[in-house]
């Protein structure tokens, strides 16, 4: 089996595309992860260590401006993604969030002020609303039909390395040098993304690989008209349009279901879990939340190794449904409890439960959506996912208050489990309407 895995694999990565593709996200990934820990960083120095009164107002601020492009933006971009190369996005994209990690230690060096800080992040996480979809995108046309869910599992796993490398460098690196120095090798790490993708420029000519077979496994290069912009009646239609597309396609259902549960999962667990780990496992700290993240982590590495090996053969929908189940499970077994043994054991089913769903779900709707759509569906699917994150952040905040953490993360778990089943069957339903 590891013979049969690994040669794959290795074809995989002999693709030039790819292989630059995942190289640039490894180290532009972890080179976010380095700069979140330097913007805290910042924050602190600005605050006197967060004992300045604005501190909270500022953290929260943080937040928000990380996550407000995405709400504002992403349902408009994916039609506007749709008619222009993917490729090329993703390359303008890198280098406006390049521009702007640079410019923040020099406009605080000038202002020290952390407003024109917040403008410049609000511009890098702007940018990124337009890379994400275009990478979704692209990906089922840089890779054949039989390699994207092993392509999709190797770019959600170039995320989960530059994680645990970000996090454990950056503490350090920001600890050592300061939060300027860290800010700088992100916004060096952006222009290593877009070397790799100017090496994709030589592997795919030209630069996207967009056509009618595309979304059967089809490689063919076909060359992009340029498209005359459309008024503003007609691009609101082709955002309608790309809508019913969605409504209408029942793996697209069935994918964006799964994700919405995996998200208000988390949000259950950010808010409710934490406390309940705190509440009832002796005086409160973060070092069993560390170990209860690893655990987690090894959940999801098994979880990738199983789904790249016997998983494969598994239906999708069923497997979706079952990782909802499970997860749902997790949840369940997560709230029952106070001891850290049982307490491990729950995150580890519920770190093995979430792979398919956030693996299988990208090639599903890789290979449900045609590729004049699909900047509109994964444009869709990000502002759907940070909504219901919001929504499931803030229910969970209320619930907590009203039930108590355990009941809240019971309420959650047993929601979880019925998506799960629900889905399936509304899946199954679809099938047998005649259209």
């Amino acid at each position: 089996m590891a013979i049969a895995t690994a040669r794959p694999l290795a074809a995989l990565f002999r693709q030039r595309a790819f292989a630059a593709l995942w190289w640039g996200q490894l180290v532009s990934l972890t080179g976010e992860r380095v700069a979140y820990l330097a913007l805290i960083a910042l924050l602190a120095a600005h605050t006197s260590a967060f004992h300045d009164a604005r501190s909270s107002w500022l953290l929260s601020a943080l937040a928000n401006v990380m996550l407000a492009p995405v709400l504002l933006f992403a349902p408009f971009v994916g039609a506007w993604i749709d008619r222009r190369s993917r490729l090329r996005i993703m390359i303008g994209a890198d280098l406006l969030r390049a521009v702007a990690v640079l410019a923040m230690p020099v406009v605080y060096g000038v202002t020290h002020s952390v407003t024109p800080v917040f403008v410049l992040l609000f511009l890098q996480f702007t940018s990124g609303v337009f890379f994400l979809p275009a990478k979704s995108a692209l990906t089922p046309e840089i890779v054949s039909a039989p390699q994207r869910l092993q392509a999709n599992i190797w770019l959600s796993g170039a995320g989960v390395i530059a994680a645990a490398l970000g996090s454990l460098g950056g503490g350090w690196l920001v600890d050592r040098f300061g939060w300027a120095p860290a800010l700088y090798l992100n916004g060096g790490t952006y222009l290593a993304s877009v070397a790799a993708m100017l090496i994709m420029r030589t592997a795919v000519h030209p630069p996207d690989l967009v056509g009618p077979g595309a979304a059967h496994g089809e490689t063919t290069a076909v060359p992009h008209a340029a498209p005359e912009a459309p008024d503003l009646t007609a691009y609101l239609r082709e955002i309608r349009d790309g809508l019913r597309v969605i409504r209408d396609d029942r793996h697209i259902v069935l994918a964006l279901t799964t994700l919405a549960a995996v998200w208000l999962a988390g949000g259950f667990l950010h808010v409710a879990g934490n406390l309940h780990v705190q509440q009832a496992s002796g005086p409160p700290g973060v070092s069993r939340l560390g170990v209860l993240i690893a655990v987690l982590g090894a959940g999801s590495a098994l979880g990738t190794a199983w789904l790249n090996t016997a998983g494969r053969a598994v239906r999708r929908p069923l497997l979706l449904s079952a990782s909802l189940v499970l997860a749902g499970a997790g949840m369940l077994l997560f709230a029952a409890t106070t001891r850290l043994e049982l307490y491990a054991a729950a995150a580890f089913v519920m770190g093995l439960a979430a792979i398919p769903a956030l693996m299988v779900t990208e090639t599903m709707l890789q290979e449900s959506a045609a590729p004049e759509v699909r900047g509109r569906v994964f444009a869709t699917r990000d502002f759907v996912m940070r909504l219901v994150l919001l929504a499931s952040v803030s229910l969970a905040g209320w619930a907590t208050r009203g039930l108590g953490a355990r009941t809240a993360l019971v309420v959650a778990g047993v929601g979880v489990m019925a998506a799960g089943v629900a889905a399936l069957v509304r899946f199954n339903a679809a099938a047998r309407t005649p259209r």
